[in-house]
């Protein structure tokens, strides 16, 4: 019966690592067709999030039904519990990508984006894929130093967050108040994609440790 308990737990993480890569994935089309008004990869995106919201379900009826059936304790019990919030987690960053791509495609068929700060967005997508690659790792091998380390990316996405202000609050900002509404709630979407990579993260460490790292 333990046996079988730890692989329906392992089962979880599976679950888990699959959101991960659905999500970076959908990031990395948003990205691309922000900055290359790509019509019919932003309507993928649009179409697929459905898949991620399909996927947390998944997630959280399996865990409620170890919490329903099995009475997990300590260590398993932070694992199903964590599960449950990591699974919440990972749907909003896909909502966050659905967020991209809406604005690509309303703003069809012009460039959301002025040429001026095309390439900081270029950035926050690597930055953002980047992060659900580690999540996906981290989910997989429980690797707490791994898990701790994405605080540093998140770090670089608050930086580019941050300077997205400077340049649209700038007097050489030339591009009116439409284009400035549109960088600011974008940058704000990656930005939150890169706080809940890192909220999984410390799931990670928690169901480890046992220990949930401050914010």
């Amino acid at each position: 019966m333990r046996e079988v308990y730890q692989e329906q737990l392992g089962k979880l993480a599976d679950e888990l690592a699959s959101m991960s890569a659905m999500v970076g994935t959908a990031m990395e089309r948003a990205t691309k067709a922000l900055l290359e008004a790509d019509l019919s990869l932003a309507e993928q995106v649009i179409e697929e999030d459905s898949q991620v919201d399909e996927a947390r379900a998944r997630a959280e009826e399996h865990a409620f039904g170890l919490l329903a059936l099995q009475a997990p304790v300590a260590g398993d019990l932070r694992t199903v519990i964590s599960t449950i919030h990591a699974a919440e987690d990972l749907e909003r960053m896909g909502d966050l990508a659905l967020h991209v791509a809406k604005t690509a495609r309303r703003r069809h068929p012009n460039e959301v984006l002025p040429e001026d700060v095309q390439e900081y967005f270029a950035e926050m997508g690597r930055i953002a894929v980047k992060l659900a690659g580690r999540v996906r790792s981290v989910i997989q091998t429980q690797d707490v130093d791994s898990a701790r380390g994405l605080e540093g990316d998140d770090d670089e996405m608050d930086d580019l967050h941050r300077h997205l202000f400077t340049v649209t609050m700038s007097p050489e900002w030339t591009h009116g108040v439409a284009a400035a509404v549109d960088v600011t709630l974008l940058g704000r979407f990656y930005e939150r994609f890169a706080d809940h990579a890192v909220a999984v993260a410390r799931r990670v460490v928690f169901v480890v440790t046992g220990k949930m790292p401050s914010a």
